[in-house]
């Protein structure tokens, strides 16, 4: 049986960088021998000088923050109250020092908040980023939860930064942030610059991941920041799988010094297309970020990190999660919702509840979940959905292999026609008697197995399989959609003979139909 190939488009292969989203930290004996004498003799003295000196600025932010009415908030800070900028960022710089941070070099000119009210600063890699905000006087501001100000000094602090503030439970949040941003783009300066980390998420920096559009919609210039810190131990990048913010923190206060190097590209002013497309904006100034760190760009985002957790919580390695969402989002259509729901399926495939340690759907694992017998024909199947070939379907190559191979068949009309080939009186529904004699004779399926079939499909229990148990099916195993198609190559070697013969004369149309939504689907991804 010729197989009927699915072309592997290049917009749809494995991105060059994996996982952006883990970081391992090899530490040698040296390395360990180091942390050992530090963590009893300089790491506690620098956490100290740390601790005093944050104790030390809060005052001067809860000074500069008194005593402000709702309409002063709205306001930028002016008078005494900005004058408290000078102690602040100088006190911050102070913290970097006693931290074993040596901020060196800068390259390029920080643009003034009149020609770029918006600073985008990418990787963004770990808490140790906020030291951007003390390079100038006065410090930027940061776009915040609005609970962060609640935190003890912490909050203190970041009143004082005149912050952007988001609202999760407001659900204009976003609007409303676009808003001040353009707000504060527009007063001629009178604002700090605003500094946004549009990854939205902590990456290995090895990449630049999907930028958010937040930053780009207000449509004005902007001043790309490249941030790097050229370690031979990178102790500073905080991951969703690697080392945690506690062990990044002592780690780092355990090194001799952290040298992290800041570059000023020129401002970014968009152009007509790009004010009225935010992600064409967001992505051309990536680009250019991306050609000065010399790293590669992916179209993983934060919600590749949300299903990383989901895979987690099911015996899944974290990684199993990481599908580069933005471009299966753009490319196939597919939400968050429904990847969500394809790894729940993946996971009922590999069936095991032990924890997992490969992620990987085997040819025995899909025989089984399908309850079919080994053939040419499943096999076919089970490459259409492995697409590098390697003999075994990931995460990734699942969702993929769904959307362009089963998820077209998945109509009413093939689903229909499907049905009644089983209904071969036209009773309204299917027995037992009525799979066995098609499933038994096309793929020569075992009792056994057709009996597991037969009470998956019969919900109501009812020994009749209506109409929308047998929908209801197609939707909880959309693989079973390519099998209607080997039903059809069955039928053009005369496989089948009779009422069989007579509803695929009526169902070709159909399957040459599915057969152009499944080509225009893989246009998309051209």
């Amino acid at each position: 049986m010729s197989r009927n190939n699915i072309p592997r488009q290049k917009s749809l292969s494995t991105p060059e960088v994996l996982n952006p989203f883990v970081h391992k930290l090899n530490l040698s004996l040296r390395d360990k021998i180091q942390i050992a004498i530090m963590s009893v003799t300089i790491a506690p003295i620098r956490l100290v000088l740390v601790l005093l000196l944050l104790l030390l600025a809060w005052p001067f932010a809860a000074l500069a923050v008194a005593f402000r009415s709702e309409e002063d908030k709205l306001k930028p800070i002016t008078g005494w109250r900005l004058f408290m900028n000078w102690p602040l960022v100088y006190i911050g710089r102070a913290i970097i020092v006693a931290a074993g941070f040596v901020v060196w070099p800068i390259k390029g000119n920080r643009a003034p908040p009149s020609q770029a009210p918006v600073l985008v600063a990418a990787p963004h890699s770990g808490i140790f980023d906020i030291i951007l905000y003390f390079l100038v006087i006065p410090m930027s501001s940061p776009v915040s939860r609005n609970e962060n100000g609640n935190i003890p000094i912490f909050g203190t602090l970041t009143k004082f930064s005149q912050p952007v503030l988001v609202k999760r439970e407001d659900p204009n949040s976003r609007i409303n942030t676009i808003k001040e941003i353009q707000r504060r783009a527009q007063s001629g300066g009178r604002w700090p610059q605003i500094i946004i980390f549009p990854e939205g998420t902590c990456t290995n920096r090895t990449c630049l991941i999907a930028f958010k559009q937040g930053a780009f919609y207000p449509g004005v210039p902007v001043q790309p920041v490249c941030v790097k810190y050229p370690n031979r131990l990178d102790t500073v990048t905080w991951t969703w799988e690697g080392p945690g913010a506690f062990s990044q923190l002592w780690f780092t206060l355990c090194q001799f010094y952290t040298r992290i190097e800041i570059e000023y590209l020129p401002v970014y002013t968009p152009s007509e297309a790009e004010k009225k497309d935010p992600k064409l904006f967001a992505n051309n100034v990536r680009e250019k970020m991306a050609s000065c760190l010399g790293v590669p760009v992916t179209d993983h985002t934060y919600d590749d990190c949300r299903l990383m957790n989901d895979a987690e919580k099911m015996k899944l390695p974290m990684n199993a999660g990481i599908v580069e969402f933005e471009k299966l989002h753009s490319k196939l259509g597919v939400s968050y919702e429904e990847v969500q729901g394809c790894l729940k399926r993946f996971r009922d495939i590999k069936g095991s509840k032990e924890k997992e340690k490969v992620a990987q759907i085997t040819y025995d694992e899909f025989s089984q979940y399908l309850y079919l017998p080994k053939s040419d024909a499943l096999l076919e199947v089970f490459k259409l959905f492995d697409r590098d070939g390697s003999g075994t379907i990931d995460f990734r190559e699942y969702v993929i292999g769904l959307s362009l191979v089963a998820a077209p068949a998945n109509n009413d009309d093939t689903i229909l026609l499907a049905f009644q080939l089983f209904d071969d009186d036209n009773k309204g529904y299917i027995t037992e008697s009525d799979l066995t004699h098609i499933l038994k004779g096309a793929f020569l399926i075992s009792d056994e197995d057709i009996d597991n079939i037969f009470k998956e499909l019969n919900t109501s229990h009812s020994g009749k399989i209506t109409l929308d148990e047998f929908k209801n099916y197609a939707k909880k195993k959309p693989e079973y959609a390519r099998v209607f198609m080997t039903y059809q190559e069955l039928k053009e070697q005369n496989c089948f003979t009779g009422k069989e013969k007579e509803l695929f004369s009526k169902g070709q149309t159909d399957f040459k139909q599915w057969h152009g939504q499944v080509d225009e689907s893989d246009k998309k991804l051209q």
